[in-house]
């Protein structure tokens, strides 16, 4: 998919950024990502749309993959989630990939990292949903009494977090150098086919881009 790597070329990080700036294509507030990889590879096609460890939601087998980097003490990443999801459910065909990337603060870290466990004893979602679905700043408190009022088996949670911290650590430490490489500033920001969608938009402007991006594809 050469919306994530430029054949032939292994830039430096710091050039492929470059490049997403250099190569963007203006379309109706959106642009067009021509990353190529990083030294470290951080832009695969494999590593963005294909890492087995990152959860996934919507259509697992849709013909176009819209990736969200979010943070659950995001106000606009709670307010954007119905919306985003009733385009999802409405289109049918899109594949919805989670990159958690807590970056408002050590909460947001650890609200990533529990619901990262949580999906060892396949609760992801219901974690995932219950931490975007209240309205108040978290705190570790309310996180605990949020999973557990889901359904969250907090006991497994807790030995998972001990025994599988790394590959958590590892999975959040890929999203923030993919989010970074992308250029992305803040949450939620967005990957819709080879658009790149720095913030958010309304339900029609998704479909628009999920549309312009089918095309795109075909091209």
């Amino acid at each position: 998919m050469a919306g994530f790597r430029t054949k032939g070329l292994v830039p430096t990080r710091r050039a492929a950024l470059t490049l997403i700036g250099a190569g963007a294509l203006a379309a109706g507030g959106v642009t067009l990502a021509r990353a190529a990889t990083g030294e470290e590879e951080v832009l695969t096609e494999a590593k963005v749309l294909r890492d087995p460890a990152v959860p996934v939601a919507g259509n697992p087998d849709g013909n176009i993959s819209i990736i969200e980097w979010s943070d659950y003490n995001c106000p606009y990443c709670r307010k954007l989630e119905p919306e985003l999801r009733q385009v999802i459910q409405d289109d049918g065909k899109v594949r919805l990939v989670l990159k958690d990337w807590p970056i408002l603060g050590p909460v947001s870290v650890t609200a990533a990292r529990i619901a990262l466990a949580a999906k060892y004893q396949d609760k992801y979602h219901k974690a995932h949903d219950a931490m975007m679905g209240v309205s108040s700043r978290l705190t570790e408190s309310r996180i605990n009494e949020l999973l557990a009022s889901a359904g969250v088996d907090m006991d497994r949670l807790k030995g998972d977090l001990d025994t599988r911290g790394k590959d958590i650590d590892a999975i959040l430490k890929r999203n923030n150098e993919q989010a970074e490489a992308f250029g992305f500033n803040g949450t939620p920001s967005f990957i819709v086919g080879k658009y790149r969608v720095p913030g958010v938009l309304s339900m029609a402007e998704f479909e628009q881009v999920i549309a312009d991006a089918r095309k795109a594809k075909m091209n």
